[in-house]
């Protein structure tokens, strides 16, 4: 005879759990309580039992050696797991931990994810896009880390060394669900010889939009330059949302998405749009640029050729764009001639929380399986993942922004501009809302600055966005115009 007990009462395992009872009919509570805990502890989700009375516990990324993100493969296979393995074995456990490498296109990837949770299988520790935490979190397949292993979340020495603004790509309405693996910051490059012609100081670093706005027209004088490239238009895709709109929404001291209300077509929206009409129908940027669907490369590739004056872009136009040596326009004289500097807000103290100066940033994330047979021990391989030695192991000797300071701290020395964006960015910065419905309203904000590039009014524009914003959530979830 079997018994299938219901989800309902075993809530950490499959949806029905067979059990094998006695044939004698006289079955005792004794009995079925025996079989019951027989079968709950053969059952299990995520971690499983190994061999020879070892716990089993699993990883998942989508990195694979020898393609996809193979260095971070490489790095759970052969830093990872043995110092974990071996920690667990001088602590007097027996615990195996298993990779499961993956490398497939990210959406694909996220699927996969999402089936696995959906159905209370997958990895116990799982790295995903910070902006995936939301939709996955609404949709019941993540639960936030306190919930899942206990007191041990809140005690973690790795808190006091990720800036609380980092922290927040893995928060979700308040809410701690992941640990931050890496992340960036958005800035304002320039070229310090432009400066100089145009009269300008090399050591720039712009109070408000108007002291950018006057640095452009100071360049405008110069033949062959465009005096200032921030991303417009659809064809720039996301490049627009992250390098333009929201660390200018920012600097508003509005965030696209807070508090379950979207922005609308507000007074802080047609802000950000009367920028763009400023630059581009001032003649400060090029127009033209902006429809190209090469129009971003170009970008890069004008800047290092000391055709554009200011660019708004994230550290990774510094670190493989007009990198001396590996970048893909590589700048000799980069360390020299190229300055950086914050991200104003509109005016001293009008961003977010305050702020005089403003950034957006992303990033990858780890999570937990809600299913996880071993949720203490996964929270522990989890927090192992994200100690100081092992984010530098991580790193393998690059020198990129982590999201703990301690590491960035030893690791950025060498590179002033990555620890500018450790230590004057990070603190400052913001991230995109983890939600489904992101992707179609970021296109929505595209499409409004492209109509503004195009010759249409800030509020013309914000009322179309309004109107798409509508469309896409309802009226009842944005904030009133």
């Amino acid at each position: 005879m079997w018994l299938h007990v219901p989800y309902a009462v075993a809530p950490r395992l499959p949806e029905e759990v067979p059990v094998r009872l006695p044939r004698r009919p006289a079955t005792t509570l004794g009995a079925l309580v025996t079989a019951l805990t027989l079968a709950v502890t053969a059952a299990g989700c995520g971690g499983e039992s190994g061999g020879g009375g070892a716990i089993t516990l699993t990883i998942t990324q989508n990195a694979i050696s020898g393609g996809k993100n193979a260095k971070g493969a490489d790095w759970i296979k052969n830093w990872v797991i043995p110092r974990f393995e071996a920690a667990k074995r001088a602590a007097g456990q027996n615990v195996r931990v298993r990779f499961q490498p993956n490398g497939v296109e990210d959406e694909v990837y996220k699927t996969k994810i999402a089936l696995d949770l959906k159905s209370g299988r997958g990895a116990d520790v799982i790295d995903i896009d910070g902006i995936w935490i939301g939709e996955l979190a609404q949709a019941g397949y993540l639960r936030p880390l306190r919930e899942l292993a206990g007191a041990a979340v809140d005690t973690w020495e790795g808190w006091k060394q990720i800036p609380p603004a980092v922290q927040g790509l893995g928060i979700f309405e308040g809410r701690k669900y992941a640990l931050p693996v890496g992340t960036d910051g958005r800035v304002l490059y320039y070229n310090k010889e432009l400066f100089a012609r145009a009269g300008l100081a090399a050591q720039w670093q712009p109070g408000s939009w108007r002291e950018v706005i006057d640095a452009a027209r100071a360049l405008k004088r110069l033949p062959g330059v465009t005096p200032l490239q921030i991303n417009a238009g659809t064809a720039m895709g996301e490049a627009t949302t992250m390098q333009g709109v929201l660390p200018l929404l920012a600097g508003t001291g509005t965030e696209i998405y807070s508090g379950g209300k979207w922005t609308g077509g507000t007074g802080a929206l047609r802000d950000v749009l009367g920028f763009y009409r400023e630059v581009y129908s001032g003649g400060l940027g090029d127009p033209r640029i902006q429809q190209e669907a090469q129009g971003r490369d170009k970008s890069f590739l004008e800047f290092a050729e000391g055709e554009i004056g200011i660019l708004a872009e994230g550290d990774y136009f510094w670190r493989s764009v007009v990198d001396p040596v590996v970048g893909v326009n590589p700048m000799k004289n980069r360390d020299r001639v190229v300055g950086y500097a914050l991200i104003p807000a509109a005016r001293p103290g009008a961003g977010l929380r305050g702020q005089d100066f403003v950034s957006m940033s992303g990033g990858s994330a780890r999570v937990l399986n809600p299913r996880s047979r071993y949720p203490a021990l996964a929270w522990e391989l989890l927090s192992f993942m994200h100690s100081a030695a092992a984010v530098e192991a991580e790193l393998g000797g690059e020198a990129r922004v982590t999201a703990r300071t301690d590491v960035n701290d030893k690791v950025l020395g060498r590179d002033p501009m990555l620890s500018f964006v450790a230590e004057k960015v990070l603190p400052v910065t913001a991230y995109r809302p983890p939600l489904a419905v992101y992707p179609e309203v970021s296109a929505a904000l595209q499409e409004a600055t492209a109509a503004v590039v195009s010759g249409r009014s800030p509020e013309e524009a914000a009322a179309a966005y309004h109107h798409r914003l509508t469309e896409l959530v309802g009226a009842s979830a944005i904030t009133p115009a």
